[in-house]
């Protein structure tokens, strides 16, 4: 099941049952099954919190994902999202910030599928899934 909450932010997702419906879709088609996802939407300083207390890391980020997953090919975990990220990163790259959304919700589970980013490779194979994943929504 794939849940969505908000922490310490006003946030309302659109279209929640379609949303669930693509991200497993996308989940199957990488060979995957969905057990427990939750998705927290946040700002940017609850999820810098975050990111200082689990990852000891002192930046701002707009997504991190931690993997519960306990069975072989079904995935599970908390995925949060800084809105205040997505707004900016929209802005930036002037595109709409549903389709933002929709990346980086995409970039949570492929992160749970096992796709990486730290290297040039792992980052050009993560933007061609991502960019896949919003062909199949209609983006």
């Amino acid at each position: 099941m794939i849940r969505f909450f908000t922490e310490d932010i006003s946030f309302t997702l659109s279209r929640k049952i379609p949303t669930r419906q693509w991200l497993t879709k996308l989940a199957l088609k990488e060979g995957f099954s969905v057990g427990e996802l939750n998705y927290i939407f946040c700002s940017d300083e609850y999820l810098l919190q975050v990111n200082r207390e689990y990852l000891e890391h002192d930046y701002y980020t707009d997504i991190i994902t931690f993997d519960n997953s306990e069975e072989e090919n079904r995935l599970e975990g908390d995925i949060f999202v800084s809105i205040d990220r997505v707004r900016d990163n929209a802005r930036q790259l002037t595109i709409p910030e549903e389709q933002e959304l929709r990346r980086v919700l995409a970039h949570g589970l492929l992160h749970l599928c096992g796709y990486g980013d730290k290297t040039d490779e792992e980052v050009k194979r993560m933007r061609e899934k991502e960019e896949e994943s919003l062909a199949s929504w209609g983006i």
